[in-house]
């Protein structure tokens, strides 16, 4: 028997949101009577999002943002139950606002949709590692995903199938990202190769036709040294985005 079939039980209770959650929202009851508080979710936010900008995630703690707000760390518990909380509206609040829908093809918004979720990572690289944490909860992470509904909305496509778009779009920015980020702190020295460039000549003295035929093939046709510079580029990143895109273009014809 589940809940909603128990005796008594109302049909149509809402779920109780977690605190951070409700607050987030602006759900949480406003006092009636008493002194305006001198904390609130957004300034803990706030300085929690100074100090990873700053020192990176792991400086940020319940001590170091009571430390930044000249208050003692429990004051920081009546708004947030725990580090976790804290990491969610982080999320939510070093996010942004979502490109608008307006003026671009369904297509392109998708495309920079996408665009401005890798820009947002970089800008932030300490959101990575709280972005893998699960899907969005709070009120911008969800305008992202509304934002993105409403460029699918001239497609015959069930709910399910945009969800897993969106998904599908999320996780190429996430990972496209991260491997931009990992690329730029790996060390340039010893064997590791500094360029895409450098890469492809590594490979063309390591490998041989026989065992390797095809990428001795590329890498002794200079195709890595196309790629000047970064490892990934706007070339390259257009190029997988591109292919999704196509998949997605694919699948709305069929459901026409």
């Amino acid at each position: 028997m589940t809940d909603s079939q128990r005796p008594g039980a109302r049909p149509d209770a809402r779920p109780e949101l977690p605190g951070v959650l409700a607050r987030m929202w602006g759900r949480e009851p406003t006092p009636r009577r008493g002194p305006k508080p001198s904390l609130d979710l957004a300034r803990i936010t706030e300085a929690a999002i100074t100090i990873a900008d700053a020192d990176g995630l792991a400086a940020v703690s319940m001590s170091s943002v009571a430390s930044r707000l000249g208050v003692a760390p429990m004051s920081l518990y009546r708004y947030v139950d725990s580090k976790d909380e804290l990491l969610l509206a982080m999320l939510d609040a070093a996010s942004g606002d979502p490109p608008p829908v307006g003026g671009l093809s369904r297509r392109d918004y998708l495309f920079r949709w996408t665009k401005a979720h890798v820009e947002t990572f970089l800008a932030r690289p300490w959101l990575l590692s709280i972005a893998r944490g699960g899907p969005p909860l709070g009120p911008r992470g969800l305008l992202w995903l509304e934002q993105l509904l409403t460029a699918l909305d001239d497609t015959p496509l069930d709910g399910e199938e945009k969800i897993l778009i969106a998904t599908t779009l999320s996780g190429y920015a996430l990972n496209e990202a991260s491997l931009i980020i990992a690329l730029e702190r790996s060390p340039k020295q010893g064997s590791q190769p500094s360029s895409s460039a450098a890469y492809g000549e590594l490979i063309a003295e390591l490998v041989d036709r026989r065992t390797y035929p095809r990428l001795a093939e590329i890498a002794r046709g200079h195709t890595f040294a196309a790629a000047e510079g970064a490892w990934i580029d706007e070339k390259d990143f257009r190029f997988g985005l591109d292919l999704l895109l196509d998949g997605i273009d694919a699948l709305i014809a069929r459901r026409s």
